[in-house]
């Protein structure tokens, strides 16, 4: 599933926002909407770094396919296994299992201070099965029960929790 327009137009101003010389990263790729949302955010202003991570080779060769800056990175691996290598991130974007089902701690870990991360498909839909949600459930406890982080969720484009790291 890709990004929707509520999530991408939210990505696209918290990359705004980024300090320059920056870093931001997405867990997730998929075939690239949240990707373009991030770098339609940054304007083309080349002093932020993004990385993005795909498991699925297939749908990460389609993402690639697209024209991306000098300055866009992607990675193809399992985010549990990547996360500790790729250092701290001032936006963190986690849209994948791997780093919000599995691994939440090593995304929070990445977060630089005052960092931000988003995430999202929060909000239990019909279609779930009963273990999708018991993981949803389980992220949205860790993050607003975290005295790191401070919390806030928004009720739009399928549920998002955004939280800064304040400590």
């Amino acid at each position: 599933m890709s990004s929707n327009g509520g999530t991408g137009r939210l990505l696209g101003v918290l990359a705004g926002a980024v300090p320059v010389g920056g870093r931001v990263l997405e867990l997730g790729t998929g075939t690239g909407v949240g990707t373009a949302a991030l770098v339609g955010g940054l304007a083309g202003r080349g002093d932020v770094g993004v990385e993005t991570v795909e498991l699925d080779a297939g749908v990460a060769a389609r993402a690639r396919d697209n024209a991306w800056p000098e300055w866009v990175r992607f990675h193809l691996g399992d985010a549990v296994e990547l996360l500790p290598g790729l250092g701290v991130f001032d936006l963190v974007y986690a849209d994948s299992p791997g780093g919000k089902w599995f691994g939440l701690e090593l995304t929070i870990a990445a977060l630089g201070p005052r960092g931000v991360l988003l995430v999202d498909d929060m909000t239990p839909e019909a279609w779930w099965s009963e273990e999708h949600r018991a993981h949803q459930a389980g992220v949205r406890e860790a993050l607003v029960s975290d005295p790191r982080l401070v919390v806030c969720e928004l009720d739009a484009a399928g549920g998002l929790i955004l939280a800064t790291r304040v400590g």
